[in-house]
C-alpha cells in the first residue's frame, strides 16, 4: 500500500468529496492536453474514459510510487458533448436544450497504482423538467454554473431542474464515484472508514 494518495485534479467538488472520506491527499493539477483530445474524441463515454486516464497517468509519470487518482466527466445529451458552458448566454442556450429531455452525465475514475490502471465508469440518467427562459435566468443568477458541463449544479439549486435521477451512485455525479473508489482502495488494504 503507498504512502501517498494524490488526486490528479484541481476541482474543489472532488476535493470535497475525497474529503469525505477522511483520507490524507494531495491534489495536483495534471498536465495533459484536453481540448486535443475532445477534438479527437467524439463519443462521450469514450472521452471522459481517456480523459480520466490521462490525467491519473499525467501525475503518476512523477509519483511512481502514490496511488493517483483521475476524473472526468461528460455531459451528453444523445450523443453531443456538452462542455462546461463558460458564460451565461452559453449556459442558457445549453439548459434551453436539455430543458424537458433526459441527458446522461459519464463520469469516469481511472486510478494508477503499483503501475497498474483500474478504471469505472459510471453513467447517470437525469430527466430535466420543462423550464422557461425566466426559470433559466433565475437559475443561472442563483447557482453561477458556468464551470460545469452541462450548466447546472445539482449539488446545489439545480437540483429543482430535475423531475428524475438514475444513478448508481450519487457521489458520481458530482465528479467523484466514491461508492467504487471505497471499493477499490479497501481491497487494496485500506481501512474506510
Amino acid at each position: 500500500m503507498p504512502t501517498d494518495i494524490i488526486l490528479a485534479s484541481t476541482s474543489p467538488y472532488r476535493r470535497q468529496l475525497l474529503e469525505r472520506l477522511g483520507l490524507t491527499f494531495t491534489a495536483l493539477a495534471p498536465d495533459c492536453d484536453e481540448e486535443t483530445v475532445k477534438r479527437q474524441i467524439r463519443d462521450p463515454l469514450a472521452l471522459a474514459e481517456t480523459l480520466a486516464e490521462a490525467k491519473a497517468r499525467s501525475v503518476a509519470r512523477h509519483h511512481p510510487s502514490a496511488l493517483v487518482i483521475g476524473s472526468d466527466q461528460v455531459v451528453a445529451l444523445d450523443d453531443e458533448i456538452l462542455g462546461k458552458p463558460g458564460s451565461p448566454e452559453a449556459a442558457q442556450a445549453q439548459l434551453a436544450r436539455m430543458a424537458g429531455r433526459s441527458h446522461r452525465l459519464i463520469t469516469a475514475m481511472a486510478i494508477i497504482h503499483a503501475g497498474q490502471l483500474w478504471q469505472h465508469t459510471d453513467v447517470t440518467t437525469l430527466q430535466m423538467r420543462p423550464l422557461d427562459a425566466a426559470a433559466i435566468a433565475r437559475y443561472i443568477a442563483s447557482d453561477q454554473p458556468l464551470d460545469c458541463a452541462g450548466a447546472y449544479k445539482i449539488e446545489e439549486r439545480g437540483i429543482a431542474l430535475f423531475t428524475a435521477i438514475d444513478s448508481a451512485d450519487h457521489s458520481a455525479i458530482t465528479g467523484l464515484p466514491l461508492l467504487a473508489l471505497v471499493s477499490h482502495l479497501v481491497s487494496l488494504g485500506w481501512h474506510i472508514p
